[in-house]
């Protein structure tokens, strides 16, 4: 019985403190870094309320492992304190009876962690590129406004205007660049507006008293020339890996496999020809265009694959985190929360996410093997913390 209490009572509080640091750290960033970011980039406020429950799933994977850890260093060191420990162990109740709690709370979490990963998260996404793109017109006046430009070298447009009156822009130019990313067209007018034209996904500006100078030097005036825009917008099929669920990931990694293998039949095929002598002259360039377009599918399966791995490997860093957790809370007896905050939380940041990216980006690459890149972090907490409870059942 006094350790079925004991087991209630710890998990409450480790369940409040849980709680509680989670809504405090997640408003945090997304008060102090998402939403700064959005309203410095043109969002208006509007779309940034619209946009925080999408965000919110996004930054849960991040959140909750850190404040799984913070909470077990919280719960434990005030126990440890208060020597309310040191009284378990003289009442004889095995020290792992302790931390049970603990593990559980780091298991479940993992277990959320990776059910949002399933398909809340990428779904939120999808949710968020729609909402933006719905309103991408609004935006854009936005963007305009805020910064007087839209510049990305990824867009195959540019556009700077003096200023925005209303829905009009004044002043407004230009700039088109070619499949080589240099200017091949120059355009600047009195003023001009724009709408989206959703259905086309096309961004439709009419410029008024417009001068056109093309990459050769020619100039031509028009009184009213409209510019037709397309909306740069990432579709299912071209979507990045994250942004996909965990079925779409699924079979993604099969069309890419039946791809793949009808590639390699086909670089098979032209082999045996080319050694056969008889063959039109462009086959070895064709030959080797199949194996680039092989490498590039190649490319992208390992990109899901990591992808994969990744998910599991996050998530079940609220368990390895516990394992670090409750050890270090009661052996430092912290019982204040700037002290447990400081204590946790340096070996993570100082371990545990650098890891994470130097082995997530190496696995990209294709160096060594990929389970063993992407579960490394994990790995390494994982050991520290057998090696702290070896310590903890000794002491």
């Amino acid at each position: 019985m006094f350790t079925t209490i004991l087991f209630r009572m710890i998990l409450w509080e480790l369940c409040k403190v849980f709680l509680i640091s989670l809504l405090g750290i997640t408003g945090i960033l997304l008060m102090a870094g998402i939403i700064a970011e959005a309203s410095q980039q043109g969002l208006g406020p509007a779309q940034i309320l619209a946009a925080i429950p999408l965000l919110v799933p996004s930054t849960l994977p991040y959140t909750i492992p850190a404040t799984t850890l913070f909470a077990a260093c919280v719960v434990y060191g005030r126990l440890s304190a208060d020597n309310e420990i040191l009284a378990i162990k003289s009442s004889g109740v095995n020290v792992l009876h302790v931390v049970k709690p603990g593990l559980i709370l780091g298991f479940v979490m993992s277990c959320v962690t990776l059910g949002l990963y399933y398909h809340i998260i990428p779904y939120t996404h999808h949710l968020l590129r729609d909402m933006v793109f719905r309103d991408a017109e609004g935006l854009i006046y936005s963007l305009l406004s805020r910064n007087g430009r839209i510049s990305n070298p990824q867009l195959p447009y540019s556009m700077f205007v003096k200023g925005v009156r209303g829905k009009k822009l004044l002043n407004p130019v230009i700039k088109r660049r070619n499949a080589k990313g240099q200017i091949d067209m120059v355009a600047h007018a009195r003023e001009a507006d724009l709408r989206v034209d959703s259905s086309n996904k096309l961004l439709l500006i009419r410029m008024r008293h417009c001068v056109v100078i093309s990459d050769e030097g020619d100039r031509g005036y028009t009184e009213d020339r409209p510019f037709d825009v397309p909306l740069e917008r990432i579709e299912n099929n071209n979507r990045r890996a994250r942004d996909m669920t965990w079925v779409e990931l699924v079979e993604k990694r099969e069309s890419l496999a039946e791809e793949m293998n009808a590639v390699s039949d086909e670089i098979a095929a032209r082999s045996a020809e080319l050694l056969l002598g008889n063959h039109p002259a462009d086959l070895p360039k064709h030959l080797q265009n199949l194996k680039e377009k092989h490498r590039s599918l190649a490319h992208q399966d390992r990109l899901i694959y990591v992808e994969m791995l990744m998910r599991p490997a996050l998530s079940f860093g609220c368990l390895c985190f516990i394992f670090v957790g409750c050890p270090i809370g009661i052996m430092f007896s912290r019982g204040d929360y700037l002290g447990a905050f400081i204590t946790c939380f340096l070996p993570i940041v100082i371990v545990y996410y650098p890891l994470i990216l130097a082995g997530t980006n190496m696995a990209k690459e294709g160096r060594l093997n990929e389970p063993l890149l992407v579960f490394a972090a994990d790995l390494v907490i994982l050991l520290g913390g057998l090696v702290l409870f070896r310590w903890l059942l000794k002491n």
